[in-house]
């Protein structure tokens, strides 16, 4: 049986196992939460909360990818568990990372030859996660990912109750992918394994943040939220750090390496099938 361990499966590993597990997959999902290890079982996911022993985990998986963002000190994963994981011996491994690795380019094309000029704390980390988990031995795939958007994660609630606003910064542009594209690229490079490859998981239309909610308000058919200069503007230092940075992140390589054909090439497309899955839903 093909087994994937999924270390800190979050958002984008959820959308994979739901791919998965219909395949007929094992998929042993970690968290730190009892309430979301419950969510994971509901989900046919095999649930371990940390900090636990993950010996019997490793050795039974055919497939490990880590979701686990690093934090002040590394990898909190390979602090734990680094011996057991350079010890594996699995078919295909994955580290999930961040296009903030490339750091600022002033709107400029970055791709996956681009020398990584983290300017970010953030983007610093996943450089250095990226190296220690490469250290290990192991077949190891890093994927590179834009701004993540899919269902929950959407700006429609926001524009629906009057939060959301459109943040002007001249020449700011980021790229995004919604989580099922994450799920068909990752699937994609299960079947086409390339040990030590590395993908930009993002879709075809970079776009300022303020086109993607104005779009979302003419969905909806509401007026368009309220503009306001970046330097004016209330943000959280996490949201402000998306913000030091500009890019448009090329993905040629997960079409032309894996075969990908993006499900949502552009936030058009994305944004009206959450709509109509919300219709669905209601």
């Amino acid at each position: 049986m093909k087994t994937l361990l999924s270390i800190g499966h979050g958002y984008s590993a959820r959308a994979l196992s739901r791919r998965l597990i219909p395949q007929g997959w094992r998929v042993i999902g970690t968290t730190r939460s009892a309430t979301k290890a419950a969510e994971l079982l509901a989900d046919g996911v095999e649930a371990l909360i940390l900090p636990c022993a993950l010996s019997e985990a490793i050795a039974s998986a055919t497939h490990i990818l880590s979701s686990v963002a690093p934090d002040d000190e590394g990898d909190p994963i390979l602090r734990e568990h680094r011996a057991e994981l350079a010890a594996a011996r699995p078919e295909w491994a994955a580290y999930l990372s961040t296009t903030a690795v490339y750091g600022d380019h002033q709107g400029g094309w970055v791709d996956e030859t681009t020398a990584l000029s983290p300017t970010t704390r953030r983007g610093a980390a996943r450089v250095l996660a990226e190296a220690e988990w490469a250290s290990l031995g192991l077949p190891l795939h890093i994927f590179r990912l834009a701004g993540i958007y899919g269902p929950g994660r959407g700006p429609f609630e926001k524009v629906r109750d009057g939060t959301a606003r459109r943040i002007l910064k001249p020449g700011q542009v980021f790229s995004r992918i919604h989580v099922d594209d994450i799920a068909n690229a990752l699937t994609a490079s299960i079947a086409r394994p390339n040990p030590g490859a590395i993908y930009n998981i993002c879709d075809d239309d970079p776009a300022p943040p303020e086109d993607v909610i104005g779009h979302a308000a003419e969905l909806l058919g509401l007026p368009l939220p309220e503009a306001i200069p970046y330097d004016q503007a209330e943000m959280t230092p996490m949201a402000r750090s998306f913000y030091a940075e500009s890019k448009r992140v090329r993905n040629d390589r997960i079409k032309t390496e894996l075969g990908v054909r993006l499900i949502y090439p552009s936030y058009h497309e994305g944004l009206a099938a959450l709509l109509a899955a919300e219709g669905v839903r209601g």
